[in-house]
């Protein structure tokens, strides 16, 4: 009885990833690049000092800091990362 109960639980979770592969997968995969972009731009907005485009006082960005401290890294290299034409179809 264990192992119908162990057989029908593999196939529950294979035909959920199936669906979840022909269905969400990439409205998920969409919604994460747009959320990336949008933190890009965000930062870019608020820190753009860094690289030479000052756009905000510096009162905002201080006031900020404490909560973007943690991207601020994976922020420039994104930005300064050469571009290819292959990434902007993957």
């Amino acid at each position: 009885m264990n192992g119908w109960r162990n057989g029908l639980d593999n196939v529950r979770r294979v035909l959920g990833e199936v669906l979840y592969g022909m269905a969400v997968h990439d409205i998920v995969r969409a919604n994460l690049r747009a959320r990336g972009s949008l933190e890009h731009l965000f930062i870019l907005i608020t820190f753009g000092d860094m690289v030479g485009v000052p756009i905000l006082p510096p009162y905002y960005c201080m006031r900020l800091l404490p909560f973007v401290v943690p991207e601020i890294n994976g922020w420039r290299r994104r930005l300064l990362r050469e571009r290819d034409y292959l990434d902007t179809i993957f």
